[in-house]
């Protein structure tokens, strides 16, 4: 089965042009940019396994890791485990809480948006 080679071949390219990202201490990777490559990584992972392509699976879950080592290390918070501290599930709640009052609210949208002559008293 050559394509389960080509598959591994290129996940191992892209851990070699990753391994650089990880390397640097001054790379800063979005969490909106690494997450998602993670989990498509790992996803890709589990499919290849059950359709019997190993070495693919193998290539795919160490892109995979490679992507959740620049996480990690690399996300401009640095090193953070606080993803889902009480803190940032209590601001999510409560911007879902707004986000739906407003939009069951019959009133115009318009009221969201700041007017340039007020915004520029607000600038920081």
């Amino acid at each position: 089965m050559w394509q389960d080679f080509v598959f591994m071949f290129g996940s191992g390219f892209s851990i070699v042009f990753l391994a650089p990202t990880l390397r640097d201490p001054n790379a800063r990777v979005p969490l909106g940019t690494s997450l998602p490559s993670m989990g498509i990584g790992f996803v890709y992972s589990l499919t290849f396994f059950t359709l019997g392509m190993t070495f693919s699976a193998a290539g795919a879950f160490a892109a995979g890791s490679m992507w959740s080592l620049i996480a990690l290390f690399r996300s401009p918070q640095g090193v953070s485990m606080n993803l889902f501290a009480r803190e940032n599930l209590a601001l999510f709640v409560s911007d879902l809480q707004y986000w739906l009052a407003h939009r069951r609210s019959p009133g115009s949208h318009v009221e969201q948006y700041v007017a340039l002559e007020q915004g520029r008293d607000q600038q920081y």
